[in-house]
Protein backbone atom coordinates (compact mmCIF):
# COMPACT_ATOMS: atom_id res chain seq x y z
CA UNK A 1 0.00 0.00 0.00
CA UNK A 2 1.76 3.18 -1.01
CA UNK A 3 1.37 6.19 2.23
CA UNK A 4 2.36 9.59 1.87
CA UNK A 5 5.16 11.72 2.90
CA UNK A 6 5.48 11.40 6.71
CA UNK A 7 6.31 14.90 7.27
CA UNK A 8 3.65 17.65 7.87
CA UNK A 9 3.20 20.27 5.29
CA UNK A 10 2.56 22.91 7.49
CA UNK A 11 4.65 24.60 10.89
CA UNK A 12 1.96 23.41 13.40
CA UNK A 13 2.10 19.73 11.71
CA UNK A 14 6.04 20.08 12.11
CA UNK A 15 5.65 21.16 15.77
CA UNK A 16 3.27 18.33 16.77
CA UNK A 17 5.91 15.66 14.85
CA UNK A 18 9.15 17.28 16.52
CA UNK A 19 6.72 16.95 20.25
CA UNK A 20 5.74 13.50 19.40
CA UNK A 21 9.36 12.39 19.06
CA UNK A 22 10.73 14.17 21.85
CA UNK A 23 8.43 12.45 24.16
CA UNK A 24 9.01 8.92 22.73
CA UNK A 25 12.21 8.66 20.42
CA UNK A 26 13.31 6.79 23.87
CA UNK A 27 11.17 3.62 24.30
CA UNK A 28 13.30 2.91 20.68
CA UNK A 29 16.56 4.13 21.79
CA UNK A 30 18.26 1.06 21.95
CA UNK A 31 16.73 -1.04 19.44
CA UNK A 32 17.08 1.85 16.54
CA UNK A 33 20.84 3.15 18.29
CA UNK A 34 19.36 6.29 18.68
CA UNK A 35 22.35 8.00 20.73
CA UNK A 36 21.30 10.54 23.66
CA UNK A 37 22.85 13.16 21.63
CA UNK A 38 20.07 12.43 19.00
CA UNK A 39 17.35 12.39 21.71
CA UNK A 40 18.39 15.48 23.32
CA UNK A 41 18.96 17.25 20.22
CA UNK A 42 15.38 16.85 19.02
CA UNK A 43 13.79 17.66 22.49
CA UNK A 44 15.74 20.93 22.09
CA UNK A 45 14.64 21.75 18.78
CA UNK A 46 10.71 20.86 19.57
CA UNK A 47 10.80 22.93 22.08
CA UNK A 48 12.54 26.09 20.25
CA UNK A 49 10.19 25.65 17.62
CA UNK A 50 7.02 25.07 19.14
CA UNK A 51 8.22 28.40 21.27
CA UNK A 52 9.21 30.15 17.77
CA UNK A 53 5.75 29.86 16.54
CA UNK A 54 4.34 30.94 19.71
CA UNK A 55 6.02 33.74 19.84
CA UNK A 56 5.51 34.57 16.09
CA UNK A 57 1.82 34.39 16.42
CA UNK A 58 2.12 36.96 19.61
CA UNK A 59 4.20 39.22 17.64
CA UNK A 60 1.85 39.33 15.06
CA UNK A 61 -1.11 39.97 16.82
CA UNK A 62 0.93 42.56 18.56
CA UNK A 63 1.36 43.99 15.42
CA UNK A 64 -2.07 44.39 14.49
CA UNK A 65 -3.02 45.86 17.43
CA UNK A 66 -0.38 48.55 16.59
CA UNK A 67 -2.05 49.06 13.65
CA UNK A 68 -5.41 49.60 14.71
CA UNK A 69 -4.35 51.79 17.59
CA UNK A 70 -3.00 53.58 14.54
CA UNK A 71 -5.75 54.00 12.77
CA UNK A 72 -7.82 54.75 15.61
CA UNK A 73 -5.44 57.73 17.02
CA UNK A 74 -5.27 58.86 13.41
CA UNK A 75 -8.95 59.07 12.59
CA UNK A 76 -11.03 58.13 15.75
CA UNK A 77 -14.33 60.25 16.99
CA UNK A 78 -13.76 63.09 19.13
CA UNK A 79 -14.70 62.39 22.90
CA UNK A 80 -12.03 59.76 24.61
CA UNK A 81 -11.21 61.20 27.68
CA UNK A 82 -8.44 58.30 27.92
CA UNK A 83 -6.18 57.03 25.64
CA UNK A 84 -3.83 53.60 26.13
CA UNK A 85 -1.16 52.10 24.42
CA UNK A 86 -1.47 48.03 23.10
CA UNK A 87 -0.29 46.37 25.44
CA UNK A 88 3.06 44.27 25.12
CA UNK A 89 3.08 40.43 24.14
CA UNK A 90 3.97 38.59 27.55
CA UNK A 91 6.43 35.72 26.17
CA UNK A 92 5.71 32.35 27.14
CA UNK A 93 7.78 31.29 29.90
CA UNK A 94 10.57 29.47 30.50
CA UNK A 95 12.22 30.41 27.20
CA UNK A 96 13.93 27.58 26.10
CA UNK A 97 17.40 27.42 24.28
CA UNK A 98 18.11 29.14 20.86
CA UNK A 99 19.14 26.07 18.28
CA UNK A 100 21.12 26.63 15.52
CA UNK A 101 19.58 26.40 12.23
CA UNK A 102 18.37 23.53 10.04
CA UNK A 103 15.71 21.79 12.56
CA UNK A 104 13.39 19.98 9.82
CA UNK A 105 16.82 18.90 8.09
CA UNK A 106 17.81 17.20 11.13
CA UNK A 107 15.28 15.98 11.83
CA UNK A 108 14.76 14.30 8.27
CA UNK A 109 18.59 12.92 8.47
CA UNK A 110 17.66 11.38 11.74
CA UNK A 111 14.14 9.93 10.39
CA UNK A 112 16.57 8.57 7.17
CA UNK A 113 19.25 6.99 10.10
CA UNK A 114 16.24 5.63 11.89
CA UNK A 115 14.27 4.16 8.88
CA UNK A 116 17.96 2.15 7.47
CA UNK A 117 18.54 0.45 10.83
CA UNK A 118 17.96 -3.30 10.65
CA UNK A 119 15.44 -3.09 13.65
CA UNK A 120 12.97 -0.62 12.30
CA UNK A 121 9.54 -1.96 11.56
CA UNK A 122 6.22 -0.21 10.01
CA UNK A 123 5.18 -0.64 13.76
CA UNK A 124 7.51 1.21 15.06
CA UNK A 125 7.16 3.98 12.09
CA UNK A 126 3.54 4.19 12.81
CA UNK A 127 4.10 4.53 16.60
CA UNK A 128 6.63 7.48 15.77
CA UNK A 129 4.41 9.15 13.16
CA UNK A 130 7.27 8.36 10.75
CA UNK A 131 4.48 7.19 8.37
CA UNK A 132 2.35 9.43 6.44
CA UNK A 133 -0.57 7.17 5.80
CA UNK A 134 -0.86 5.93 9.84
CA UNK A 135 0.25 9.44 11.51
CA UNK A 136 -2.88 9.39 14.19
CA UNK A 137 -4.98 12.17 14.77
CA UNK A 138 -5.87 13.82 17.85
CA UNK A 139 -8.00 16.19 17.76
CA UNK A 140 -7.79 16.85 21.67
CA UNK A 141 -5.08 18.55 21.55
CA UNK A 142 -6.37 21.38 18.70
CA UNK A 143 -6.75 24.91 19.97
CA UNK A 144 -7.20 27.61 17.11
CA UNK A 145 -4.16 30.20 16.93
CA UNK A 146 -5.99 33.52 15.82
CA UNK A 147 -4.83 37.09 14.48
CA UNK A 148 -6.50 39.70 12.96
CA UNK A 149 -6.13 41.77 9.22
CA UNK A 150 -7.95 45.05 8.69
CA UNK A 151 -10.11 45.27 5.37
CA UNK A 152 -11.70 48.53 4.70
CA UNK A 153 -12.71 48.67 8.15
CA UNK A 154 -13.22 45.47 8.45
CA UNK A 155 -11.71 42.79 10.97
CA UNK A 156 -10.68 39.44 9.12
CA UNK A 157 -9.84 36.72 11.20
CA UNK A 158 -6.85 34.72 10.39
CA UNK A 159 -6.73 30.89 11.12
CA UNK A 160 -5.32 27.73 9.90
CA UNK A 161 -7.29 24.93 9.22
CA UNK A 162 -4.84 21.66 10.05
CA UNK A 163 -6.87 18.51 9.81
CA UNK A 164 -10.43 20.00 11.12
CA UNK A 165 -13.32 19.93 9.06
CA UNK A 166 -14.37 23.59 9.89
CA UNK A 167 -14.14 26.27 12.66
CA UNK A 168 -16.50 27.88 14.90
CA UNK A 169 -15.80 31.92 15.81
CA UNK A 170 -18.21 33.72 17.88
CA UNK A 171 -17.93 37.46 18.33
CA UNK A 172 -18.48 39.88 21.73
CA UNK A 173 -18.97 43.21 20.05
CA UNK A 174 -18.68 45.06 23.82
CA UNK A 175 -22.83 45.27 23.62
CA UNK A 176 -23.50 43.40 27.05
CA UNK A 177 -24.80 40.16 24.89
CA UNK A 178 -21.31 38.69 25.35
CA UNK A 179 -19.96 35.95 22.93
CA UNK A 180 -22.48 35.33 20.47
CA UNK A 181 -22.03 32.81 17.49
CA UNK A 182 -20.36 34.65 14.37
CA UNK A 183 -19.99 31.60 11.68
CA UNK A 184 -19.35 28.43 11.08
CA UNK A 185 -16.10 28.29 8.24
CA UNK A 186 -14.61 25.01 6.79
CA UNK A 187 -12.20 27.12 4.69
CA UNK A 188 -9.80 29.97 5.59
CA UNK A 189 -10.05 33.01 7.04
CA UNK A 190 -13.19 34.42 7.86
CA UNK A 191 -14.62 38.25 7.32
CA UNK A 192 -16.43 40.19 9.58
CA UNK A 193 -18.78 42.13 7.34
CA UNK A 194 -21.09 43.05 10.22
CA UNK A 195 -22.13 46.78 10.34
CA UNK A 196 -19.57 49.03 12.30
CA UNK A 197 -20.38 51.02 14.93
CA UNK A 198 -22.20 54.12 14.32
CA UNK A 199 -20.17 57.08 12.81
CA UNK A 200 -18.30 58.85 15.16
CA UNK A 201 -18.29 56.29 17.58
CA UNK A 202 -16.24 53.08 18.51
CA UNK A 203 -16.19 49.56 19.79
CA UNK A 204 -14.15 47.10 20.74
CA UNK A 205 -14.80 43.36 19.37
CA UNK A 206 -13.31 40.20 20.78
CA UNK A 207 -13.20 36.82 18.85
CA UNK A 208 -12.81 33.59 19.79
CA UNK A 209 -13.19 29.99 18.42
CA UNK A 210 -13.28 26.43 18.62
CA UNK A 211 -12.57 23.49 16.12
CA UNK A 212 -14.40 20.64 15.02
CA UNK A 213 -13.92 17.61 13.59
CA UNK A 214 -16.84 15.00 12.31
CA UNK A 215 -19.42 18.00 12.86
CA UNK A 216 -18.63 18.06 16.61
CA UNK A 217 -16.34 20.98 18.75
CA UNK A 218 -12.65 19.34 19.72
CA UNK A 219 -9.86 20.39 21.35
CA UNK A 220 -9.76 23.85 23.18
CA UNK A 221 -11.17 27.37 22.45
CA UNK A 222 -8.35 29.81 21.26
CA UNK A 223 -7.00 32.75 23.06
CA UNK A 224 -9.44 35.73 23.08
CA UNK A 225 -8.18 38.52 20.19
CA UNK A 226 -9.40 41.92 20.13
CA UNK A 227 -9.53 44.56 17.75
CA UNK A 228 -10.55 48.70 18.01
CA UNK A 229 -13.37 49.05 15.41
CA UNK A 230 -14.86 53.24 14.42
CA UNK A 231 -16.71 53.91 11.28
Amino acid sequence: MSTTYYMPTNDSGKADLLDHLANNLTHYQTALAISADDIASVLADALSFRYTLQSMFNMQAYGQAWTEYKNLSRDGALGFTAATWPAAPLLVLPTPAAVLPGIIPRLSSLVARIKSNKNYTSAIGQDLWLVGTYAPIDPTTWKPILSLQNNAGHPTIVWTKGDSTAIEIWVDRGDEAGFVLLTMNTEPNTADGSPLPPVGTSAIWKYKAIYHYHDAQVGQWSDVISVAVSN
